[in-house]
């Protein structure tokens, strides 16, 4: 098809997954007012197809149906189409999958919901084939049956809308009474989410697996609290495959979407940015955790590639790749046998190709994914090669594969930055300057925190997204929340009081926008948010932390740094009504426990009196973040203004350390190793 045939009102949408539709004989609109009116006064129902730009099928749909004139046609003929953004507008995708799930027991996308003119849904579902397939009906076929039934079963369709927005109205009832926050909840929420743990392969369950990154933060947590072993071994076993499988980019670092199967070698191959702001914490962590250099190498690899493929020349960090280039899933990251022979030679390709898991047959649709099913020890002994050699081969190798495979055509890149996203990206760089000592990982932090705040945020509206110099949509629960606790870990990189007054700034935006005073909690949308059919609250953590769970944890740790208790009884109230949820279904809410059990373990509050610059001081920081402890928040400097800070002397003339309590501060520390002991100790 000439993709200029056709032009239809995505056009002049910044998206990158609305424009790769802007050219289909399909005639989108983008949700607004006019397409809703145009709706309304044609009294014609809605198709509202929502996706995003990495989504495999997705892109499939588009190809099979939107693409079809035939099937064009009959959208046209029968509906007002609208084409949405899932990551720009999360709202609609709340709302909306929430009813696919309660109509049809799955979701997933691309969506697929018909609504009445008053936004309602009454029929939906998500990806359809273009003509019937493996127990899916043909999409035109759907498409003929509900314009029909809209035609004649319009009385049935109003009466049912009333049961609709009632259900989802009860979605954000949490539990009906505030629960006493206990240790209690912590422990049995360890054996409730340990409990489906894949001893075999690590993580959770059967196929497919995700990266289970807030989990594995949690069951740190756990293990710096009771010391249980068997939870180490949870979170090593885990991390271990999931680093040496397929889901891992072996060559250019970063993790993909999701494992196909149960042993993380075939992976749906889009990379997200909130996985790899996840999990280069998690792999930061565990490597603070355990001493083990291979979880800070993976650790860097991700926030290297973030840096390399993901960041825009102003700062700002992009959305995603696709899962396709050239029109075929993975072809980007696969490779042939011969590949590698061609590139290493036939010598040193046999013992790379041995080490990575690769076979002439291969081990994906005929070609090979990298991963490492054997340690580097054990495949040296087997081919009788030292391991000095082995080492060599595979550096030499990943340099030289890497080089080749940059001369491909690499997959799409939605460059939207996304405020959110970023706000969660910018805490891993910041923690792993701090971390890892890296000053190059400190100045992207402190650009992308300038970036968030000159572009997204104006006139006191903080908005979602940024794309080709334009912020658009005002900014949901999730990132005020996530850029509040970015801009505290930037903070806490800098001690530059200004991320602080910043953060303080937005909690309170969120507080007067956001909370429900009188059933508690935040609302996904603002209250000058437009007027959907649903207001909805968001509680469990999914793909990435609720809205709530991180807005609890932020509030937390701006309350511990700034001294204001104002933000605690928002922090606690969330905790509380989630607590019941939290002992019933641990696995939904590993964010939400992390929030909790800062809350409940009394963090150290630690406080260095000296010059940030000054060697003394740096010396003193460098062993607070050189260790493990996750229940902490860090001030620095002199005559800074803060209260934790107030009214501590330096020791002759020496930086200085406190550790404090709830505000009940212990003796003053000069010495590095005597810090490290009392940052360490319980």
């Amino acid at each position: 098809m000439d993709e200029h045939k056709y032009t239809n009102a995505l056009a002049n949408e910044t998206s990158p997954y609305l424009l790769q539709h802007a050219h289909n004989p399909v005639q989108w609109h983008p949700w607004g007012e006019a397409a809703l009116a145009k709706a309304r006064s044609a009294d014609k129902p809605i198709l509202l197809s929502i996706g995003y730009s990495s989504c495999h099928w997705c892109h499939v749909m588009e190809r099979e149906s939107f693409e079809n004139e035939q099937i064009a046609r009959l959208m046209n003929d029968n509906f007002i189409n609208i084409k949405v953004d899932r990551e720009e507008r999360p709202d609609l995708d709340a709302i909306y999958m929430a009813v696919v799930q309660m109509m049809t027991g799955r979701g997933g996308w691309p969506m697929t919901v018909f609504l009445t003119p008053d936004q309602v849904p009454f029929y939906c579902g998500t990806y359809f084939p273009p003509e019937d397939a493996h127990g899916m009906p043909a999409f035109r076929r759907v498409l003929a049956s509900v314009a029909r039934t809209y035609k004649e079963k319009r009385a049935a369709i109003d009466k049912d809308a009333g049961i609709i927005i009632s259900q989802l109205q009860k979605s954000n009832l949490v539990c009906g009474k505030k629960e006493e926050l206990k240790n209690d909840i912590l422990d049995s929420a360890l054996s409730g989410i340990t409990s489906n743990f894949d001893s075999r392969n690590g993580g959770f369950g059967t196929a497919p697996k995700f990266p289970p990154s807030m989990a594995l933060s949690y069951l740190m947590r756990c293990c710096k609290r009771t010391g249980a072993k068997t939870v180490l071994e949870i979170i090593d076993l885990t991390l271990n495959k999931m680093a040496c499988g397929g889901i891992f980019d072996q060559l250019g670092g970063g993790f993909h979407r999701y494992s196909v199967d149960a042993q993380w070698l075939i992976p749906h191959f889009e990379k997200m940015l909130y996985d790899n702001a996840l999990l280069s914490r998690t792999f930061l962590d565990a490597f603070l955790l355990t001493g083990n250099s291979f979880y800070r190498r993976v650790s860097e690899e991700t926030l290297d590639y973030v840096v390399r493929e993901m960041t825009s020349p102003e700062g700002g960090f992009y959305s995603s790749q696709d899962a396709d280039s050239e029109g075929e899933e993975g072809e980007f990251f696969l490779w042939t046998f011969k590949d590698v022979e061609s590139i290493l030679g036939v010598e040193d390709a046999e013992l790379f190709c041995r080490y990575y898991g690769m076979t002439p047959e291969g081990n994906f649709e005929g070609k090979n994914i990298l991963s490492i099913p054997r340690p580097a020890a054990l495949v040296a002994r087997l081919n009788n090669v030292s391991e000095e050699r082995l080492s060599e081969i595979i550096q030499h190798g990943r340099k030289l594969l890497f080089t080749a495979r940059e001369k491909r055509v690499k997959p799409g890149r939605d460059e939207k930055v996304l405020t959110a996203w970023n706000g969660m990206m910018v805490c891993s760089f910041a923690e792993a300057a701090n971390s890892l000592g890296r000053e190059d990982y400190r100045k992207i932090a402190v650009q992308n925190a300038d970036f968030l705040l000159s572009r997204m945020f104006h006139d006191g509206q903080l908005f979602r997204s940024y794309k080709d110099g334009r912020a658009r949509f005002n900014g949901y629960l999730e990132d005020y929340a996530c850029l509040i606790e970015g801009l505290v870990s930037v903070y806490e990189a800098t001690f530059d009081p200004r991320w602080l007054r910043e953060a303080q700034g937005l909690a309170e935006s969120a507080v007067s926008k956001f909370w429900d005073p009188q059933g508690g909690g935040f609302y996904f949308t603002s209250e000058d948010h437009e007027s959907l059919i649903h207001r909805p609250k968001e509680f469990y953590d999914n793909a990435t932390p609720s809205g709530n769970s991180t807005a609890a944890y932020a509030l937390l740790r701006l309350w511990k740094l700034t001294g204001e208790d104002r933000w605690e009884p928002y922090a606690a109230s969330i905790l509380q009504n989630t607590a019941e949820l939290m002992e019933q279904h641990p696995s939904a809410f590993p964010n939400m426990l992390c929030a909790l059990d800062f809350y409940l373990m009394k963090p150290k509050e630690i406080a260095i009196v000296g010059d940030p610059g000054d060697a003394g001081t740096r010396t003193l920081l460098h062993e607070v973040f050189q260790t493990y402890c996750p229940n902490k928040i860090v001030a620095c400097g002199i005559d800074s203004g803060l209260l934790l800070l107030k009214d501590k002397p330096q020791i002759s003339g020496l930086a200085t350390a406190y550790i404090c309590r709830n505000f009940a501060c212990g003796l003053p520390i000069t010495s590095a190793e005597a810090l490290r002991e009392a940052v360490e100790a319980h």
